[in-house]
């Protein structure tokens, strides 16, 4: 009995240290949107390499600046070690007996996204890339969105003191930083004093409210309409008698459809300004159709960031609303 039990203690121990438990892996490391390529350095300076920085590189819709969806770096097959291994986005690209995609949660390191691609040849692989670029550019998405909303979860805002959420009834994963400039229980408007660097004189808002559903395939063409009415009731510019917030007229804002908390939604990225000022920025639409309760419950948000690059603060808004639940 004794010899059983303690090959039994032996099994256990050496179960523990296989890395099979994934409660013992690494924190992983690395920047939000950015994606380490390991492959070789002639593919990465070839042909391959031209399509995935093109893929990556696509510019994001709605920046005043250009900025790409994605960054990327790249190292060899033989560089790829222990202290790269716990990257948080990775993709693996090369050559087997095979063609073949798939990904990989948490292997190294925890988050963590491993994308594989392979092919039989160059040009194999190539196909096998732009096959799958949508799902590849969407796995590192999200893995950032979730990783960026558990972040926000352990110093999340106490949404029951906006009457505006309690009465519409949805709640967000908005950090503590945020703090109210309007709740009025139909409209709710949060502001985040941005601190670094350059930024540090601007700002990330939160618009969230709720319009009646009158016919939902008309829901898409009057976003901008809707947006421009909420601009000229509740943000005011310098002057409230002649400056509020609207549309960009030179831009044509760019909608698609998605889903939303289950619901049926439409994302629209484009530029805000304000009317008879010189304020502008980037904002962020969803527009979510709610059946049940006959309305449009919709959250936004817009960055107001001088001279600098916004892609990073307008994903922390993406991934707050994402975090949106309809009770």
């Amino acid at each position: 009995m004794k010899k059983l039990f303690s090959i039994g203690i032996v099994a256990i121990l050496l179960t523990s240290c296989t890395g099979t438990d994934k409660s013992v892996l690494r924190g992983s490391l690395g920047k939000i949107n950015k994606v380490m390529v390991v492959t070789k350095a002639s593919d990465w300076n070839g042909d391959l390499g031209g399509v995935i920085r093109n893929s990556f590189g696509e510019l994001m819709v709605g920046l005043p600046q250009p900025e790409s969806t994605l960054l990327v770096s790249q190292i060899a097959p033989n560089g790829f070690g222990t202290m790269m291994k716990i990257s948080r986005n990775i993709l693996i690209i090369g050559e087997g007996k095979k063609e073949d995609f798939y990904i990989k949660k948490n292997v190294y390191a925890q988050p963590q996204t491993i994308v594989y691609v392979y092919g039989t040849d160059d040009t194999s692989v190539i196909k096998m890339f732009k096959k799958h670029k949508k799902e590849i550019i969407d796995a590192f998405i999200t893995s950032d969105i979730l990783m960026t909303q558990n972040l926000f979860r352990d110093k999340k805002l106490d949404e029951s003191k906006f009457k505006t959420l309690q009465k519409i009834g949805v709640s967000f994963t908005i950090p503590d930083s945020f703090n109210e400039v309007d709740d009025t229980g139909e409209f709710l408007w949060l502001r985040q004093h941005l601190t670094s660097g350059i930024a540090k004189t601007g700002s990330n808002n939160i618009l969230v409210y709720s319009v009646p559903l009158e016919d939902e395939t008309k829901v898409s063409e009057n976003i901008v309409a809707v947006r421009d009415s909420i601009g000229k009731k509740y943000i005011p510019g310098t002057d409230p008698k002649t400056m509020h917030m609207i549309t960009e007229e030179a831009y044509t804002p760019f909608t698609s459809e998605t889903t939303l908390n289950g619901k049926k939604a439409f994302e629209t990225r484009g530029k805000w300004e304000v009317k008879n000022d010189f304020m502008a920025g980037p904002f962020l639409n969803y527009s979510v159709i709610d059946k049940k309760n006959n309305r449009i419950v919709v959250f936004e948000g817009f960055t107001y960031a001088p001279s600098v690059n916004k892609r990073a603060f307008l994903f922390e808004l993406e991934a707050i609303a994402k975090s949106m639940e309809i009770k």
